[in-house]
């Protein structure tokens, strides 16, 4: 499985691809942060999210592939959300600096994290435990022909503009609540995970 989802018990899916090097999707995440929030606190959408090294490619370095296997790590321990906040505050504000790239500073932010079980965490984070993982879904965002993040899709459809000024939490709401009801007049389109997935 290539996403880290969160709710995973409802036919409307939001996937999100973030490179944790990039500015951009630091800004992204920000911004809807509150959004995402009341999302998932209605109960009608799940999250992915699909963490990508793009900014490695472009750069140089393996700093987005080192600290999105953190994050896998942190989210194997159920400290996704708190991990990405680290993230989010340590990133350097140029993302040719591949400081993300240091297993010091990484092993650092899961302190920060808080109850994160350090003796799995750093163990996963010094063996690349998830660099397969990261690697694929890096792979899948390329072959999908996506050149940056953040890509937001809604039920496997791109929704334009995430990266930019185009899209707003507004608009990002009211797609979602069409999405909502269009599920709920064809239940049968939507078919929901088991309560094993």
């Amino acid at each position: 499985m290539l996403a880290v989802p969160v709710n995973p018990t409802v036919p409307v899916t939001l996937t999100v691809y973030e490179d944790l090097r990039s500015p951009a999707s630091k800004a992204f995440a920000a911004q809807y942060k509150d959004t995402f929030a009341t999302l998932l606190a209605g109960g009608q959408v799940r999250i992915e999210y699909r963490l990508v090294t793009q900014s490695d490619t472009e750069y140089g370095g393996r700093g987005a592939l080192a600290v999105a296997n953190a994050a896998a790590c942190a989210q194997d321990l159920g400290r996704f959300k708190e991990y990405l906040d680290q993230v989010w505050a340590a990133q350097p504000t140029d993302p040719k600096d591949d400081a993300l790239a240091s297993q010091k500073l990484l092993k650092e932010l899961g302190k920060k994290a808080h109850k994160m079980d350090e003796a799995k965490f750093v163990p996963c984070v010094q063996g690349g435990d998830h660099d397969g993982w990261v690697r694929k879904s890096q792979k899948a965002f390329a072959a999908a022909g996506f050149t940056t993040a953040p890509v937001v899709q809604l039920n496997d459809q791109t929704v334009a503009g995430a990266g930019g000024k185009t899209l707003t939490p507004a608009a990002l709401r009211t797609l979602v609540r069409k999405a909502v009801k269009e599920a709920a007049a064809h239940p049968s389109a939507t078919p929901l995970p088991s309560a094993s997935a």
